[in-house]
């Protein structure tokens, strides 16, 4: 059974205005319409609604069951209205994100905090995970963006790249490091240093493969000293004598502590940072705000957006 709001809305203002004159005024529509609307509902419904006399019009008993319910559905509808009204131009609340090590330690912290001094209303529920598992949220529409540095396929999540980092080489603060500085840590020499590693099958241990092999250093010869289960932990173990090891260059500049570091101009591996969306997600104006913004500030700084 099709109940046609139009119906509903003159059968409740009848009601409510005991004339079908009256209630066609407030509806600005002639009473021969607001009969036919109330005629095309009591068919509908084979029973009648309206208890007419030569002075009023009041509602039979399913008339009186029937307001009921339209009042709450015409008062639904307009509250319906106002909320999406007031969700086209409110700059409030939480954006929920999820993004996996590097964006989540050392991108995206200074782009929240400069966002939130132009939008103070709005605040952010930040989760740092794997990329598997941000792209994993963002599939099942748990956070309204997410952030990566690797395209994980799924095919609910769609990948914008916004940066590039480039991988580094960063050793222990030692006299013997130090002295490399003026002309740089021989490739070779590299298969000699003891190494920090992330977990092997991850995406930073399979960066890491890449960047070796293009300095033709063999990754059997490499000595794994200690391994890590984040970049800052890498950083940390470097800073306490363990080894050497590859990190983005965005978290080397933010680590506490002075570190010699190498990079080598013949590997043209980069680190991209991606911006992952769900394909059928529509985002409310505070998302749209925050994505035009890194858009826009990633476009104009460059890599420098990442620092």
């Amino acid at each position: 059974m099709d109940l046609d709001m139009r119906e509903l809305e003159a059968f409740a203002a009848v009601v409510e205005q005991g004339s079908f004159s009256k209630a066609a005024k407030i509806l600005f529509l002639t009473q021969p319409t607001v009969s036919a609307h109330i005629a095309s509902l009591e068919k509908k419904l084979d029973t009648r609604l309206l208890i007419r006399t030569s002075r009023t019009v009041c509602p039979s008993d399913a008339g009186r069951l029937l307001y009921d319910y339209a009042r709450r559905i015409l008062d639904l509808r307009t509250q319906a209205a106002e909320a999406m009204a007031a969700f086209s131009r409110e700059m409030r609340g939480t954006i929920h994100i999820a993004a996996s090590d590097t964006p989540g330690q050392y991108y995206l912290p200074r782009l929240i905090r400069d966002f939130r001094d132009r939008f103070p209303d709005i605040d952010f529920d930040l989760e740092v995970l794997p990329s598997k598992a941000v792209a994993a949220r963002v599939a099942s529409r748990a956070v309204d963006l997410g952030f990566t540095g690797t395209v994980v396929s799924l095919p609910a999540c769609v990948y914008q790249t916004l940066a590039e980092d480039q991988f580094v080489i960063v050793t222990p603060d030692t006299p013997a490091y130090r002295s490399y500085l003026p002309t740089g840590l021989p490739p070779r020499q590299l298969a000699r240093e003891p190494f920090v590693t992330r977990e092997e099958g991850t995406h930073s241990w399979m960066e890491m493969e890449h960047f070796l092999h293009a300095l033709d250093v063999p990754l059997r010869e490499l000595h794994i000293a200690a391994r890590g289960r984040s970049t800052a932990e890498l950083l940390r173990l470097v800073s306490e004598g363990f080894g050497v090891a590859l990190v983005p260059h965005s978290a080397f500049l933010q680590f506490s502590r002075p570190l010699p570091s190498f990079d080598y101009e013949t590997v043209h591996l980069r680190q991209k940072i991606y911006l992952v969306r769900h394909k059928n997600n529509v985002l409310s104006p505070s998302v749209q705000a925050f994505v035009r913004y890194l858009l826009q500030t990633c476009r104009s700084e460059g890599n420098a957006c990442l620092f």
